[in-house]
């Protein structure tokens, strides 16, 4: 993706070894920060705070956080070091499935027999590697999911309308994104598309972050209220909803950001396809049945404040929205069940939202 003419991808390294640079999402999209990440604390910190989310992106900070950890560990304890980075790491945030897949992949090849020094090497292209199979998934996602728009499109000779929620785009992942990226893809066809931004609250990925990348890439949008989405299908306005996933079980129900099944339900009752885009690394071949996802419960500042652009100012300022004494509640995702689900849109291709769809492309 570019920002203002410059290629940026969300997590990269230059020249030290030992700094991993990051967007700081935080502060978008009234501020552009890089952050430089030094430590395996500073990645579990960068996961935790939400300087980076999604899915895709949680995994290859993970990745390059175990990396570092092996950079900087001591000379007699670093296996011990490695393996508590690793720990700590996996603390991180409980619902994105890739954070586990990233360090499993990553701590298979960690042999305390051997020596620092190849362990650094391994763990540095290993976490590169990681890294670029991510941009992999996502574009080929893109490649796959770009035929659901073309035959709207050949359908109606106007432009695609989709709705989207949350975040799943190029800030999510590495590059490309994963709802997004059959998006990209037909825009920088020539497709005619318009997006509707779900705002995505409480943290407003949607209208801070998809929005704002949206913008910088060139694609029509329109960001909404949360709740509108279902009045808008019901008046013809939505040809397709795509989202991502950050945790999907093998039989096909979807974990995502908190009001995804509303918006399955709301597709479901107006006869509008409802596709999860998501990478191999995103589904949990463990788990059979979406109620055994653990949902993160979240911040209540999150709920009870607002951060926001002053414009009088010029300043980004943090304001309470609720009464004193109101209770809270903030679970940071909810789980769209397979029968809801028209298509999961992967690497592989498209399968079927069940055991079988998914073990006809994932076949190891």
């Amino acid at each position: 993706m570019r920002i203002d003419g410059t290629h940026y991808r969300t997590i990269w390294m230059e020249d030290d070894p030992g700094i991993v640079k990051v967007i700081d999402q935080r502060k978008l999209p009234f501020e552009f920060s890089v952050l430089e990440l030094k430590s395996a604390n500073d990645a579990y910190e960068a996961i935790a705070n939400m300087t980076v989310r999604g899915a895709p992106l949680i995994g290859a900070t993970a990745a390059f956080g175990l990396y570092l950890a092996a950079y900087q560990s001591n000379l007699k304890n670093w296996c011990e070091e490695v393996k508590g980075a690793a720990e700590k790491l996996l603390s991180a945030r409980p619902t994105a499935v890739n954070l586990r897949f990233a360090l499993e992949l990553l701590m298979e090849k960690v042999v305390c027999a051997g020596s620092r020094e190849s362990m650094i090497k391994e763990l540095f292209h290993l976490s590169i590697r990681f890294a670029e199979d991510e941009v992999n998934r996502s574009k080929k996602i893109g490649e796959h999911g770009i035929g659901l728009i073309e035959e709207i499109y050949a359908r109606s000779s106007r432009p695609v309308n989709i709705l989207t929620h949350c975040n799943a785009g190029w800030l999510a992942c590495v590059d490309y994104g994963t709802a997004t990226a059959p998006i990209y893809l037909a825009h920088d066809l020539g497709i005619p598309v318009h997006v509707w931004v779900d705002e995505t609250r409480p943290r407003n990925q949607g209208a801070r972050l998809t929005a704002y990348e949206l913008s910088k890439h060139g694609v029509p949008h329109t960001v909404i209220v949360d709740n509108a989405g279902g009045h808008l299908m019901q008046q013809g306005e939505v040809d397709l909803v795509l989202v991502g996933s950050d945790r999907t079980t093998r039989t096909g129900d979807v974990a995502n950001k908190i009001g995804t099944y509303l918006k399955a339900l709301a597709a479901t009752d107006n006869g509008i396809p409802f596709y999860v885009a998501l990478p191999s690394s995103s589904i949990d071949f463990d788990l059979s049945d979406g109620r055994q996802i653990e949902i993160e419960n979240r911040n209540p500042e999150e709920v009870t404040h607002m951060e926001g652009l002053n414009s009088e100012t010029s300043t980004v300022n943090k304001v309470r929205i609720l009464p004193e004494g109101s209770g809270t509640v903030n679970p940071g995702f909810d789980v769209t069940p397979a029968r809801l689900v028209s298509g999961l849109i992967t690497e592989k291709g498209i399968c079927e939202a069940s055991e079988q769809g998914i073990k006809a492309l994932f076949k190891k």
